[in-house]
C-alpha cells in the first residue's frame, strides 16, 4: 500500500494524467520550491513511515478478492507527503489568510483556523499552490515505492512484478477538493478540506476507479508501530454524514514532548523486538515520540469507525518492520 494499495493507475488523483489539474507553480513561493527541490523520494520526519506488514485478519472476503489481498500476505505501507514544499505552502497561506480575515469580516476562535472565501484571490491562489503540493506528494510516494521495489529486488533476486509488488491504492490525507454533496436535501458544490482525514466515498461514486466502484473507496487507517493498521472501504452512510470522509490514523494520546519525557528508547526497542517488530529510526527522539503508548489504540478507533457505519473493515495488518524518518 503506497499509503496505498492494485494497479499503477489506482491513484486518488483521478484527474487527467494522474495529477490534480489547476496547479500553478507561480502560486508557490521560492522558499517552498527550494525546500522541496532536494526532498523528492524522501520519507520525512514525525509520524511518516515505511512499514512492512502482514495481513493477519480478513473481514470482507469480496473486497479482499477485488483488491487482491489474502491472509498471510505481506504488504507495504508508505506514509509520506509533500515534505517541506507542502509545509511551506501551508505556512505561507496560513499567514496570508490571517491577514485577510478582517477583509472578509471572518471571525475564528483560533488563528490556525484562518480562512478565506474559496472564490477570493486568496482562496484561488491557495488552491492552486495546494494542488502543486498534492501532485508533489503523489510523485514523492511513487519515488519511494520505486526505491522500495529496488531494495526488494536486490534482496530477493527477483523482479518486483514477480514479487507481486503492485500498488493497491494511493490516497491523500490532507487536501482540499471541490466535490458535490447533499446539504439539506440539495446537491451543492463544496470545498471539502480533509486534515488528518481521508476520502471514504461509498460504492458507485463516479470519482472511484472502475475496479473499486462495487466495493467503495479504499480507506487506509494506520495505527502505530506496535499494534496494527487497517484497510477499510467507504460507505454510503459516510456520504450522508461526514461528506464522504473518515479518519486517517489512530490519533495521538500524548504530545511528542510528553512522550519524549515518559518513554525510554531502549525499553521500547526491546518491547517491539519481543513482538517480532524491527524498527529503524533516524534518531532516538523520533522513536520515543512515535511510540505505541503515545497513540490511541487503532483497534478501538477502527471499531468506532466501522460500527458508526462510515467505513467498513476489509482487513487488518500487523507490522514486521518499520522505517521512520
Amino acid at each position: 500500500m503506497a499509503k496505498g494499495f492494485g494497479t499503477e493507475d489506482d491513484l486518488e488523483c483521478t484527474e487527467e494524467n494522474g495529477a490534480m489539474q489547476g496547479a500553478d507553480p507561480e502560486a508557490v513561493s521560492e522558499r517552498a520550491l527550494k525546500r522541496g527541490k532536494a526532498q523528492s523520494g524522501t520519507l520525512g520526519s514525525g509520524n511518516h513511515f515505511l512499514e512492512i506488514q502482514v495481513i493477519d485478519q480478513l473481514y470482507d472476503r469480496e473486497a479482499c478478492d477485488t483488491l487482491g489481498l489474502n491472509l498471510g500476505q505481506v504488504t507495504l505501507m508508505i506514509h509520506s507527503g509533500s515534505r517541506g514544499l507542502g509545509y511551506q505552502v501551508c505556512e505561507d497561506y496560513s499567514r496570508a489568510m490571517i491577514q485577510s480575515l478582517a477583509k472578509y469580516n471572518i471571525n475564528v476562535p483560533d488563528r490556525q483556523l484562518a480562512c478565506a472565501p474559496v472564490d477570493s484571490p486568496e482562496g484561488k491562489n491557495y488552491l492552486a499552490a495546494m494542488k502543486c503540493a498534492a501532485n508533489y506528494a503523489w510523485a514523492n510516494r511513487q519515488c519511494l515505492m520505486h526505491l522500495t521495489r529496488q531494495v526488494f529486488e536486490k534482496i530477493f533476486g527477483s523482479s518486483w512484478q514477480k514479487l507481486g509488488m503492485f500498488l493497491i491504492y494511493d490516497v491523500a490525507h490532507n487536501i482540499a477538493k471541490i466535490e458535490k454533496h447533499e446539504v439539506n436535501g440539495q446537491e451543492k458544490n463544496l470545498c471539502v478540506h480533509r486534515k488528518g482525514a481521508t476520502r471514504a466515498f461509498g460504492p458507485g461514486h463516479p470519482a472511484l476507479p472502475e475496479r473499486y466502484k462495487q466495493i467503495g473507496q479504499p480507506v487506509i487507517i494506520p495505527g502505530d508501530m506496535g499494534r496494527n493498521s487497517y484497510l477499510l472501504v467507504g460507505t454510503q452512510k459516510a456520504m450522508q454524514e461526514t461528506f464522504g470522509s473518515a479518519c486517517h490514523g489512530a490519533g495521538r494520546l500524548k504530545s511528542r514532548t510528553a512522550a519524549a519525557k515518559s518513554i525510554n528508547a531502549d525499553m521500547l526497542l526491546k518491547e517491539l523486538g519481543s513482538k517480532g517488530i524491527i524498527v529503524k529510526a533516524s534518531g532516538r527522539n523520533t522513536l520515543v515520540e512515535e511510540a505505541p503508548s503515545a497513540y490511541k489504540d487503532v483497534n478501538e478507533v477502527v471499531d468506532v469507525v466501522h460500527n458508526a457505519g462510515i467505513g467498513k473493515r476489509v482487513c487488518r495488518m500487523r507490522p514486521l518492520g518499520v522505517i521512520k524518518g
